[in-house]
């Protein structure tokens, strides 16, 4: 039963008994009663009138409670002439518009955030309550090695990623460098905010990589610069010396004669190997710039194993060479520097199986450019050798400079080539570089 009719049916009675008790009392004076019957009329329509102005404002609070639980803020309400309802009527319509812009504001940065996310070359994970992700930009998808979508609604430790397990040891407000794919360096953060009340968390991952990359290279360049400075300017001094002292091998007796000049001839292949070991590293630093032109990524692939066939025999290593129909697979790159990589990776594979081994070479022409697949069945990379791939001067062989693969990065980075060195499911590592179009 609403207030309304409560009211109604309370002016209703007390009507009808004043009614009744007038009836009675003025009976025998009809001029009064008629008097009495006009004032309970127009008591009647008063009290109606006063009723009905004292619930109006309560229907516009009615209309208003409406509006707002529809999310309807561009409805106004007009104001009655009332002095009582239209100072509320003021506030409501003030208060509309001030939640109208508001959201609209929201809106907008709601956009903005998007578009940033979408833009930003830092990946981003943010979590819920039970630490699922509910957010995933592009960059998260791609410098994890999955997609956006396949991340939400699921926790790190759940994802069968590389990097999943170590983002999900990382404790709020703490940060590490995180080895990614192709030798990326990635710094990733965990930063915690509150949410209505609880306690909530996201995930910052950045490439570190452009930037440790190029202070790396000045730094080693510098070094490499200097020392070669220093052995060349010593090997030509000490050539020149062991050349002159040819002249005293004369006088000699024949046996020291000998001894003499092969002493002279050793040293002299040592400085060679020297001049050649220091060359090595100069090379890393004077790379030229690319000239990209057209070229047949399957013939050069022949080409070099035609060239690698003897020692392949004599190590019993087999090679698996498959390149789909013969047509050209044709790739836009600096021809010499793309087989400088692909034997960089070959002489890799060869020596991590030793002897007795398969390399299995895969070149596919994709929607997008090609794919090239270089694996072997060897050990496979270390825990160390996986932190390090790709730095300079990092080696596990003995006799290793560590330039192979710091060679590999420098070429294809200048070319623009995304590209992977990892373990293979089971047994042996696999590189893989993707030639865009």
């Amino acid at each position: 039963m609403t207030l309304r009719f409560k009211i109604l049916c309370y002016l209703t009675s007390i009507h009808l008994l004043v009614g009744a008790v007038a009836v009675i009392a003025l009976r025998e004076h009809r001029s009064w009663l008629l008097a009495a019957e006009a004032l309970f009329l127009l008591s009647i329509a008063i009290g109606w009138m006063l009723v009905r102005a004292f619930f109006q404002p309560l229907e516009l609070i009615r209309t208003g409670a409406q509006l707002l639980r529809d999310g309807d803020f561009t409805t106004r309400i007009r104001e009655v002439g009332q002095p009582e309802m239209d100072p509320l009527i003021d506030v409501y319509n003030r208060m509309i518009d001030r939640l109208r812009e508001e959201r609209q504001r929201l809106a907008e940065q709601h956009v903005l955030l998007d578009k940033i996310l979408r833009a930003s070359p830092s990946g981003i994970l943010t979590f819920d309550f039970d630490g699922r992700a509910v957010l995933a930009n592009p960059a998260a998808g791609r410098l994890l090695r999955a997609t956006a979508d396949g991340l939400l609604g699921r926790r790190l430790d759940e994802l069968d990623l590389p990097l999943a397990s170590q983002l999900a040891a990382l404790t709020v407000d703490g940060s590490t460098v995180l080895p990614g794919p192709g030798g990326r360096r990635l710094r990733a953060r965990r930063v915690g905010f509150v949410d209505r009340g609880f306690s909530r968390s996201f995930v910052l991952v950045e490439e570190l990589t452009h930037e440790l990359r190029a202070s790396e290279k000045e730094a080693y360049g510098t070094v490499i610069r200097m020392l070669s400075h220093e052995v060349r300017n010593t090997v030509g001094a000490v050539r020149s010396l062991l050349d002159s002292c040819r002249g005293y091998a004369e006088p000699l007796a024949p046996d020291d004669r000998r001894d003499f000049v092969r002493a002279i001839e050793v040293s002299s292949r040592r400085l060679e190997s020297l001049d050649g070991f220091m060359n090595g590293f100069a090379d890393v630093v004077r790379l030229p710039d690319p000239d990209p032109r057209p070229c047949d990524l399957r013939a050069s692939i022949e080409d070099l194993l035609v060239l690698h066939a003897p020692e392949l025999a004599r190590r019993r290593i087999a090679i698996e060479w498959t390149s789909g129909e013969d047509a050209p697979l044709t790739v836009v790159a600096d021809k010499n520097q793309l087989e400088q990589v692909i034997v960089n990776v070959l002489r890799n594979a060869i020596d991590a199986i030793g002897e007795d081994g398969l390399v299995a070479i895969e070149a596919v022409e994709r929607a997008d450019g090609v794919a090239l697949r270089i694996a072997d069945d060897g050990p496979g990379l270390s825990d160390e050798a996986r932190a390090n791939l790709f730095t300079p001067f990092f080696t596990t062989r003995p006799e290793g400079r560590g330039l192979g693969l710091t060679v590999v990065r420098e070429i294809l980075d200048r070319h623009g080539f995304e590209f992977d060195l990892a373990n293979r499911v089971g047994r042996g590592a696999e590189f893989s570089v993707r030639f865009t179009r």
